[in-house]
């Protein structure tokens, strides 16, 4: 089946970069995907595990892709009521 592709690739030259750029988005795609499940802390595959993911993000960390001037000050409120909540 190979063989026929690469021939119908020889027989129609103009599809040879359609195939290059969905190659390039697919592996973007699938390189992006597979970072933010291992480096974010709130990306979880099961949930039995971890139930509340969201309580273990450093709110000092960055957690976007590119952060511009980002400062982060603690909310005293949410403070309290996580105390009194645990």
């Amino acid at each position: 089946k190979m063989v026929g592709f690469f021939q119908m690739l020889r027989k129609k030259k103009e599809l040879i970069p359609l195939i290059g750029f969905m190659a390039l988005a697919a592996t973007g795609a699938t390189s992006a995907a597979i970072y933010f499940l291992l480096t974010k802390p709130d990306v979880i595959l099961n949930k039995t595990k971890n139930p509340e993911p969201w309580e273990r993000v450093d709110p000092s960390k960055p957690q976007k892709l590119i952060t511009i001037n980002q400062q982060w000050k603690p909310v005293e409120e949410l403070q309290l009521v996580k105390s009194l909540t645990k």
